[in-house]
């Protein structure tokens, strides 16, 4: 690196590149909510009607997928830690079969708004409200840290307004969620998705020719020791190897593809099963793309700062700033370019975002205001749904502004989010997978798991691994030639395990060396199994085999053998409009003929309760 270069700085055309991916953003909302057939009902509002096809549902889950923590950390984790990032390439297509072939089945044929109303159908209420309120607390604050996070990192680097990226970014989330609902969400995510792509392809090409070619970037990754695809270490202590990357990472991605409102909801917003499968499968090529990008960006951001790394030199103040740092250093001649990257960190925060307002919404209506207000209409419900889009747009704004005031507490705060997870999914797998188990079961197991989870977890934060755990490779600054004393050798920190709570790690105890230095990939793990096995035993012991459950709730065989009906013939579809819909909310208006069978005249049939 060359320490005379300039670093570039924003102009007139990066704002005005990053305001109008704004603006089409809105005009996305405004078109949805005037344009064609107003949204009568909350279920056009919150589910799109169930009108939506596989590819707009698909791009929507790669976007909501990619927050601007991803666009911008990502990138980092490769830079700091090498390519083996990219095996979550193989935890992606074992969550989308997980998600495709266990937990849709059964949402789907159910035809349930928010994923939460299946608890109840299954165990009880007091399982739902639980659900449903864990997932509240737990989306706001990361919704929260999502707006703020590339707000600060962006700001610090660039120069733009804190603040007014805050509040513009809530704003408009909250604008186009509220008029245009989930379609509005859904086709905003895919002009967004064209964003990132476009922003990341941008910086990889200029950083090609920057750098004299891939080879040249290959070839300083490879010196640097970034190639380090393969680690085989069966130990769960070890931050990244192909194991913890396959079964923590399956387990982490499971419980936001399988079980999160937010994913959820956009899935079973499809015309039919079969294009709510083929949206998870698209989406997963989706996630290799993105994938495939974040690891380009993070070797090529190696390979321009492999002798004097702007972190350990205190040009920046965080991994996370690296990569906005980059991009005006390589496309300060083109402007423009740099707001481009800009609108691509930004698509991430506004695709997140919106889902979480629309998701919240969703669980708000059918889980807390339509049980307590069955007699509301459906126009009622409408405005209802509205309100609670602005209301929790309001509120995520303000969880924004806490995090401002969190300092070090924000990357605790995401890892506490991330052992969440865990327990929900493993509640959903008891429903779905385990016909015995019961109420009771369902809810000890719940709070078992969240109790192991969150004290590995919160262990973690207060006595971080040690880096022969974290295995960081080395950050060198010998090609400097500044006025910073840069030092030579390895970092020894990771952003994820930053805590004002942090402890000396002086006089270290076996159980912070062993339990507390568990991979941050297996906090989901943990938590899941833990609820399970707990869940079991419990209902075991309290009568679950004894209860006779509805075999709609759960995962049959007839569940997989109807991926085959998608070639019998035409004539046997039901059109949608035949079917009677519920004043309840729980039947899908856009059944096909996978999910009626009308030979079977016992109550319980092989599909939904007609």
């Amino acid at each position: 690196m060359d320490p005379s270069r300039g670093i570039g700085t924003f102009v007139v055309w990066d704002y005005v590149v990053f305001a109008a991916m704004l603006l089409i953003s809105a005009v996305i909302g405004i078109y949805y909510a005037f344009a064609g057939k107003k949204q009568q009902t909350s279920k056009d509002f919150l589910m799109g009607g169930r009108r939506m096809t596989a590819v707009p549902v698909a791009l929507s889950l790669t976007a909501s997928f990619m927050s601007a923590v991803t666009v911008l950390g990502s990138p980092t984790e490769v830079y700091r830690f090498g390519a083996i990032f990219s095996l979550f390439a193989i935890s992606y297509g074992t969550m989308v079969i997980l998600s495709a072939e266990i937990f849709l089945p059964v949402f789907y044929k159910l035809g349930i708004t928010s994923t939460y109303e299946y608890l109840e159908l299954r165990f009880n209420r007091y399982v739902r409200l639980c659900g449903t309120l864990i997932y509240i607390i737990q989306t706001v604050l990361y919704t929260g840290i999502v707006i703020y996070a590339p707000a600060l990192a962006l700001n610090q680097v660039t120069g733009f307004d804190l603040w007014g990226a805050v509040v513009a970014t809530g704003v408009v989330c909250t604008f186009y969620c509220t008029l245009g609902g989930l379609k509005a969400v859904i086709w905003t995510d895919v002009f967004q998705v064209g964003i990132m792509l476009a922003g990341f392809i941008s910086v990889i090409i200029q950083a090609s020719v920057v750098q004299n070619g891939f080879s040249t970037i290959i070839n300083d990754a490879y010196n640097g020791g970034r190639l380090n695809f393969w680690n085989f270490d069966p130990n769960p202590l070890q931050r990244h190897t192909f194991w913890t990357i396959l079964i923590g990472g399956t387990f982490t991605w499971t419980s936001v593809y399988g079980v999160n409102q937010s994913q959820v909801q956009r899935y079973i917003s499809c015309k039919s099963r079969f294009h709510a499968k083929l949206s998870l499968y698209i989406n997963l090529v989706g996630l290799w793309v993105i994938l495939l990008c974040v690891v380009l960006c993070g070797l090529a951001l190696y390979s321009r700062y492999y002798d004097c790394d702007p972190w350990t030199n205190k040009q920046v103040s965080a991994p996370d700033q690296l990569m906005p740092y980059f991009v005006l250093d390589i496309l300060h001649d083109y402007p423009g370019l740099p707001g481009l990257f800009v609108a691509c960190a930004y698509s991430g925060t506004l695709s997140t975002v919106s889902s979480s307002i629309n998701a919240l919404a969703a669980v708000t209506v059918e889980d807390l205001v339509k049980p307590k207000f069955s007699s509301l209409s459906e126009r009622s419900l409408s405005w209802i749904s509205q309100g609670m889009s602005v209301l929790f747009g309001a509120l995520c704004i303000g969880m924004a502004a806490v995090a401002s005031l969190m300092g070090p507490l924000l990357q605790a705060a995401l890892s506490i989010i991330g052992m969440v997870g865990g327990p929900l999914l493993a509640l959903f797998s008891l429903g779905i997978l385990v016909p015995f188990a019961n109420s009771i079961g369902a809810l000890i197991g719940l709070m078992m798991g969240f109790a192991v989870s969150f004290w590995v977890g919160i262990g973690a934060q207060l006595y971080p691994p040690l880096p022969e755990r974290t295995l960081p490779l080395s950050l060198e600054t010998y090609g400097c030639n500044s006025t910073h004393n840069g030092t030579y050798g390895m970092t020894t920190g990771m952003p994820l395990s930053t805590s004002t709570f942090q402890i000396s790690n002086g006089g270290r105890t076996p159980l912070m060396d062993n339990w507390y230095s568990l991979s941050y990939l297996h906090f989901s793990t943990i938590g899941t199994l833990v609820t399970i096995l707990v869940g079991i035993l419990i209902s075991l012991l309290t009568g679950g085999r004894r209860q006779n459950i509805d075999r709609k709730f759960l995962l049959t065989k007839e569940d997989f053998l109807s991926n085959f009906d998608i070639f019998k013939k035409e004539k046997e579809v039901l059109s949608y409009k035949s079917h009677p819909i519920e004043d309840g909310g729980t039947d899908n208006p856009a059944f096909n003929h996978i999910e009626l069978d009308f030979t079977d005249q016992r109550d319980k049939i092989n599909g939904t309760h007609l």
